[in-house]
């Protein structure tokens, strides 16, 4: 499972997507900068833009919760 999360890692890294067939799709996307606020004080404050994995589930893992 190590070595599994790492090429994971390496790949998302890279801007690859990594599909493990019958399960999903793991791959990075992009979210925006943009203003946010701070819930206790109600100050604005700026969020930077940020790469994050994502994942996609594949139709076989949906049918089988379904």
């Amino acid at each position: 499972m190590d070595a599994f999360v790492g090429a994971v890692k390496s790949s998302l890294r890279k801007d690859e997507q990594v599909t493990v067939v019958g399960f999903g799709t793991f791959y990075a996307g992009n979210r925006a900068a943009r203003t946010g606020r701070n819930p206790r004080t109600g100050e604005a404050l700026s969020i930077k833009a940020a790469r994050l994995p994502k994942f996609r589930a594949g139709k076989a893992l949906k049918d089988a919760i379904n």
